[in-house]
């Protein structure tokens, strides 16, 4: 896998079990996709799955 390859990252919600699927780059080992929160406010407790494009 190289640097800054894209990946489809799939964010739900353990508080109020919202589902988020985006498109994020993997770099140095992190993935930023530019997710802040949760419409419940929610910033933590998050359970976050990848998939590479």
């Amino acid at each position: 896998m190289t640097v800054n390859e894209r990946v489809k990252v799939t964010i739900r919600c353990m508080r109020c079990g919202e589902r988020f699927v985006l498109r994020g780059r993997r770099d140095k080992g992190k993935i930023d996709t530019g997710f802040k929160q949760c419409i419940c406010s929610n910033e933590t407790d998050f359970d976050i799955e990848t998939n590479d494009l």
